[in-house]
């Protein structure tokens, strides 16, 4: 059976410790030359930077993130192992591990880090897409004459220079599909290299729970809890029409992933879903005006991304979080397309209004989807507002100022409580 050193790289059929350096850490499987589908995850990123720049912190269990009233951005290992966990609050996980070191994310010095390892992926492979600052998907299918070497080598070669170079480790899932590959790579972390081939697929999912696959957030595990689906073997159960008839959209996709098919392929420049923004408050607060002055500036913030991306969106949504964790999201579909600061907030806070008196939040958040080309926003304006043109010449004169002047030249008043 095919085997690779990952220390090494050296290549060998036989034995357990690698015959050119004596070393364990190898990676074993019959398709291993053949796949070229790969996801590679950097390890605790977040964490792992900061640790490479305080060495005083390698031992100590460190999080990224907010103050006590936020949540965990990236936690080590260290602190993983006592239980704590990225989106957890941040109570809790000083709760689990009250001795851990709490640092605010450093987002330019992460994206700095990350922009290197996009570099050394560029060397092996033009097939690219970047999930986050810390993950990506990569094809290396065809590379093999190129570089000399099959896609496993050269995967194993970029972790290797990972550490080498950075002082980071990341996971490699190799696979035949996006799929499998990012299921692999969470196999076995930290600094792993986990394979799924082609052959073994339907055995390998068969009897593994089906949050596994990657998008299933809570809601649909509950939906498939009540339809009696938990592992992959309980979805190989159902007929794809009724599978469609109960979960739309969803259902035909679940009817090929347990089949370990997956069709999409490694886009370089996967388009942009959503735009959102949201904020934790440092108390939990049920007061009009401050909530109405954070759904402005969220509002303002996700217009502000859309107009730099050339963007709008055919749908606002809203997202409250209780006292009490139970999150309430509400989205509205609009007529057209738009990407004015002044309209999301309008349908924002109308949504806020339906939602009624059921605070004190913790969280506030807006958001736009169903993204499309700016040049096709804001076309048809509103009859039953004969003001908006107005407004809407006001903003764009707002943005004008605040691009020659700066963010803070020119605030609304409702921003300010």
């Amino acid at each position: 059976m095919p085997a690779l050193c990952r220390d090494c790289l050296t290549s060998f059929d036989e034995g357990t410790r690698c015959p050119a350096c004596g070393r364990p850490r190898i990676v074993r499987h019959d398709e291993l030359w053949e796949l070229s589908i790969a996801h590679m995850d950097c390890d605790a990123f977040y964490a792992s930077v900061e640790k490479r720049e305080n060495p005083e912190l390698a031992d100590k269990p460190v999080i990224i993130g907010g103050g006590r009233r936020g949540v965990v951005s990236t936690a080590c290992y260290v602190a993983r192992i006592r239980g704590v966990r990225s989106a957890m609050p941040m109570f809790k996980a000083l709760d689990l591990c009250p001795d851990a070191v709490i640092l605010k994310p450093r987002g330019a010095l992460y994206a700095e880090v990350s922009k290197t390892i996009r570099g050394f992926m560029e060397e092996l492979t033009p097939s690219i897409e970047p999930l986050s600052l810390d993950e990506a998907f990569l094809d290396l299918t065809g590379t093999a004459r190129l570089h000399g070497h099959p896609p496993a080598v050269m995967l194993a070669k970029l972790v290797k220079r990972m550490r080498d170079e950075l002082g980071l480790t990341g996971s490699i899932g190799l696979s035949h599909n996006k799929f499998l590959a990012k299921i692999a790579s969470d196999l076995d972390k930290p600094h792993g290299f986990s394979v799924i081939g082609k052959a073994e697929t339907q055995a390998f999912l068969r009897p593994r729970p089906v949050r596994m696959i990657w998008g299933v957030g809570q809601a649909t595990q509950e939906q498939l809890d009540r339809a009696g689906i938990r592992t992959f073997e309980d979805l190989l159960r159902w007929e794809r029409r009724d599978l469609i008839h109960r979960f739309g959209g969803m259902g035909d996709r679940l009817w090929h992933l347990a089949r370990g098919e997956d069709m999409r392929r490694v886009t370089r420049n996967a388009p942009v879903k959503s735009i959102s923004n949201e904020t934790t408050f440092n108390e939990d607060t049920g007061d009009e005006g401050i909530l109405d002055g954070n759904l402005w500036r969220m509002c303002e913030k996700v217009a502000d991304r859309a107009k730099a991306k050339g963007l709008a969106g055919r749908v606002v949504t809203l997202k409250l979080k209780r006292a009490d964790f139970k999150l309430l999201s509400k989205r509205h579909t609009l007529g057209d397309a738009t990407q004015m600061a002044d309209r999301i907030y309008r349908e924002a806070r109308q949504m806020f209004d339906q939602v009624g008196p059921r605070g004190p939040y913790r969280l506030i958040g807006a958001g736009l989807s169903e993204l499309v080309p700016a040049d096709q926003a804001d076309r048809l304006g509103d009859l039953l507002d004969p003001q908006a043109a107005r407004r809407a010449r006001a903003e764009r004169a707002t943005d004008a100022i605040r691009q020659r002047f700066g963010a803070d030249a020119i605030t609304k008043g409702r921003g300010l409580r």
